[in-house]
């Protein structure tokens, strides 16, 4: 049965820009038209309407992760960042041992293939020793291709991190670039020559810029400037004053521009939820003043971010909110191939949005048109 058209009027971000008064129509979950504002009846109105987020690295939030591989605790996950505005997600893994890797893809498979999750991203294990951060070192490992074989048959991997310095990192990359599935550059004491040999292989992404990573230096200038100079790789970047310093992001987007940034939440499960202790790869995390670190070493681990604050964040600290709509939507859609179906305000897409207060804080979510309270 077909739903009831809808109507949103407010300031609706498109990719073309603002318009300053508009009405966006919805039927049967899609957009029909986006139109300037009339008299006739809306359903809903907001001081912003901006398409729903994209998060390409999530790894919990609301007290639930994704990294056991429980289903419960998946659902718990989505249901917690739907409501802060990101309407589509990968679940992100960490390091694991080998069974237990293929073992938490297959188990998520089940909320790919009924579309509540957009694929698996594998944050590990083909991490580096030196820049592992917060990944649990004892399960780090060279990257195996029976291994990948067997990750990518599960048909729900969309995106694996690597350290292209490691031993058969590069073939890796190629096996990877030929399934179809994105090899992203992360978690890396790479040179700046090493990093441009994975870009030639086929990594298009990088997982968090400049953290986890060699620091750049003018004569050693490492993956950072590698990554951020090739024109075929997103950039992530964890908008959260922690991660990064404001100034840092905003160079990063004049650098390589909103088209190849994406904004990112790297959150655990102790987003929207109370400073104490919390999990992360079976290692202790502390989260306090909203910070997440392991404690013997104060390393970051993750975020208690969500999108909607990663984007306020981005606007606050002087981007334009046109490409701060562009990093946290159509930017990462586009990563995974998604730019045809969602990722923006336009007719024909799927009609995903978030309704935004002056502050713009969330007023209301809506996935395929539907309110994500009535899901």
């Amino acid at each position: 049965m077909s739903r009831q058209p809808m109507k949103l009027r407010g300031r609706v971000v498109t990719p073309e820009g603002v318009l300053a008064d508009a009405v966006v129509r919805l039927e049967d979950g899609r957009i029909a038209e986006v139109t300037p504002a009339e008299r006739s009846r809306v359903t809903r109105s907001a001081a912003w309407i901006v398409p729903g987020f994209v998060d390409l690295h999530v790894h919990g939030g609301g007290g639930c992760t994704f990294t056991t591989g429980d289903l419960e605790q998946a659902k718990g996950t989505i249901a917690f960042h739907r409501s802060h505005g990101t309407t589509t997600m990968l679940a992100s893994l960490v390091t694991a041992s080998r069974p237990d890797t293929l073992a938490h893809t297959t188990t998520l498979a089940q909320l790919v293939h009924s579309g509540e999750l957009a694929g698996v991203h594998l944050e590990g294990p083909y991490l580096s020793t030196a820049r592992c951060g917060a990944q649990n070192p004892a399960h780090l490992r060279d990257p195996d291709p029976d291994e990948l074989d067997a990750l990518i048959a599960t048909g729900v991997v969309r995106v694996v991190t690597i350290a292209p310095e490691l031993p058969g990192a590069l073939p890796a990359i190629s096996q990877l670039r030929a399934h179809g599935v994105v090899a992203a550059v992360g978690h890396t004491d790479a040179t700046y020559e090493q990093a441009l040999a994975a870009v030639e292989a086929g990594a298009t992404l990088a997982t968090h810029l400049c953290n986890a990573m060699r620091p750049a230096h003018h004569r050693d200038p490492g993956p950072i400037v590698a990554l951020l100079d090739s024109p075929d790789v997103v950039c992530e970047q964890v908008a959260d004053g922690v991660h990064l310093h404001d100034g840092m992001l905003r160079h990063v987007t004049h650098a390589a521009g909103p088209d190849r940034v994406a904004l990112v939440t790297d959150a655990i499960a102790a987003a929207g939820m109370p400073d104490g202790e919390y999990e992360l790869g079976g290692q202790e995390v502390i989260v306090s003043n909203a910070v997440a670190r392991l404690p013997a070493s104060g390393t970051i681990a993750g975020s208690t971010l969500t999108m909607a604050a990663a984007f306020r964040r981005a606007v606050q600290s002087g981007l334009s909110i046109v490409d701060a709509v562009t990093m946290a939507s159509t930017t990462p859609a586009r990563v995974l191939g998604l730019d045809t179906t969602l990722g923006a305000i336009a007719p024909g897409l799927r009609a995903d949005l978030v309704l935004l207060d002056e502050d713009l804080q969330v007023v209301s979510v809506l996935r395929q048109g539907k309110p994500v309270e009535e899901s």
